[in-house]
């Protein structure tokens, strides 16, 4: 017989190291929060008390039920299950939920980490409350929970609403909330992706708690009658889904071709190859350099001799700028799938495998990394560039009849057989984009393809400059916004 849980393959090193000493850091915090978790509760009874009550009314008694970041058990217990399974990355809250429930018959509470848990057992329904938004890898989590599964298992779930995050934010600072680390921007667009993403389908979806504090009369009004109106409902603090998981679909063996544009980047272009893991049939790297002058070159030709084993090709760019560097890699490889890979490596190498993954199951056929999902490192992106890049992408998600939540986002994907269709009608928009981004975004709209996102951790560039310009560049975006208008939409 399997054990319950085992732990999954660690991330890659660098990768790794950044996400432990997140992880860390949030570990540290609910270690301190354990011993007054109960206290905490009690100061926010009434929302405690309407969470619970509506689990109860989704999972029935005498259930097998696992819930994933468990706290001190006491959401666990509530739902009466005849075996409950309790995890949790904290171990003070575990340690705190098995003393809390020693004499509680059919519960156990383990340490793990559902981002790298692998289990052995399934249960009927898996619970995950306020968990979404503290997650630094929402898709491994989910992702991981297929091993918890069978074909009827629930997955039920609950996250606030973007909408609160700020009361949230002051009512921790004032001490009326269990305090918690920066979280994911979650809409339910966001959320739709990653089921999607993971092979399950939408259930159920409710909101519910427009009033999360009691108030004698008021609350029962508002929450029972008012919250639950068209319209007035999109208000509400809490969003619940209920989840079943999907037949996955089998993956698909391509090639890949890796198109890394760089300019002063020599710091980062051993770290391009070293971390770059292990997907697909095949793998080629292909660096254009577009007129270095701190010794990039000489880097790419070391890394191409000290890794003999690995198919590195080093191109010389003759024109200028980003889009020029990817037509050129694009039309030097020669594989089955081409992805851009900036050198300056604010998004990871390890990120890579996942894009594959998308479209080697079929979930779309151009994918792009969205970086607004997830919380950024202090210095990966300025204010006016987020503003930026939000209005970008409503202006291309309207454009282009495709969500998009970042359109700027350097990592795309897509097959070598879309990208010739691409470049064999490029004449509709014309040789017009010197970053490359609107050209594939705009030709996969003309081809109608799938577009997919993937959200990913931006990082902070760890060696040199950016060569982004963000008013000269954001007024060229502009330029090509409208220039897109008159070609997609002014028929």
């Amino acid at each position: 017989m399997a054990p319950p849980i085992a732990a999954g393959e660690p991330a890659p090193a660098h990768r790794g190291d950044l996400d432990a000493e997140a992880k860390r850091s949030i570990i540290d915090l609910y270690d301190g929060l354990a011993p007054r978790r109960a206290k905490l509760r009690q100061g926010n009874w009434y929302y405690n008390r309407e969470l619970a009550r509506y689990f109860q009314f989704l999972i029935p008694p005498g259930k097998r039920v696992l819930e994933v970041g468990c706290g001190d058990g006491w959401l666990l217990k509530q739902l009466a299950p005849s075996r409950g399974m309790g995890i949790d990355f904290s171990p003070g809250m575990i340690a705190v939920a098995r003393q809390a429930n020693a004499d509680a018959a059919g519960l156990e509470f383990c340490v793990a980490d559902i981002e790298r848990t692998i289990f052995g057992e399934t249960f009927d329904f898996i619970v995950l409350s306020d968990l979404l938004g503290g997650l630094l890898d929402i898709e491994a989590a989910l992702d991981n929970l297929r091993s918890a599964c069978h074909e009827e298992t629930r997955l039920v779930i609950n996250y606030h609403s973007i909408l609160w995050e700020p009361a949230f934010r002051l009512a921790a600072r004032l001490g009326l909330k269990t305090p918690q680390p920066h979280q994911n921007w979650l809409s339910p667009s966001d959320i739709d992706d990653f089921v999607t993403l993971c092979d399950f389908e939408l259930v159920r979806r409710e909101r519910r708690l427009l009033l999360p504090k009691f108030v004698p009369l008021l609350a029962r009004l508002v929450n029972g009658y008012l919250g639950q109106l068209p319209g007035i409902n999109r208000l509400c603090m809490a969003h619940f889904l209920v989840l079943r998981p999907r037949p996955r679909p089998q993956m698909r063996q391509y090639s890949t071709s890796i198109v890394i544009p760089c300019r002063n980047e020599k710091g980062n272009i051993r770290g391009a190859v070293q971390r770059m893991p292990d997907f697909g049939a095949g793998q080629e790297f292909i660096f254009v350099d577009g007129h270095s002058t701190d010794g990039t070159i000489e880097e790419i030709e070391k890394v191409i001799a000290d890794f003999p084993g690995k198919n590195i090709k080093l191109l010389r760019q003759e024109g200028k700028g980003k889009g020029d560097a990817v037509r050129l890699g694009f039309a030097n490889a020669s594989n089955d799938i081409l992805m851009i890979l900036d050198a300056d490596l604010t998004v990871p190498p390890e990120d890579l495998a996942k894009f594959y993954c998308a479209l080697a199951r079929g979930k779309g056929e151009f994918i792009n990394g969205s970086r607004l999902v997830y919380p950024m490192e202090h210095e990966a992106m300025r204010a006016l560039n987020m503003l930026g890049n939000k209005f970008f992408s409503w202006a291309l998600s309207y454009l282009m009849s495709q969500r998009l939540k970042d359109t700027l986002c350097g990592t795309k994907v897509l097959s070598m057989r879309h990208y010739q269709q691409i470049a064999a009608g490029r004449s509709f928009f014309g040789d017009f984009d010197p970053f490359g981004d609107f050209d594939l975004l705009f030709g996969a709209a003309k081809l109608n393809l799938k577009i997919a996102e993937i959200p990913v951790r931006y990082r902070e560039r760890r060696y040199g400059r950016t060569n982004i310009s963000r008013f000269r560049h954001g007024y060229l975006l502009l330029r090509m916004t409208a220039f897109a208008f008159r070609k997609l939409k002014r028929l």
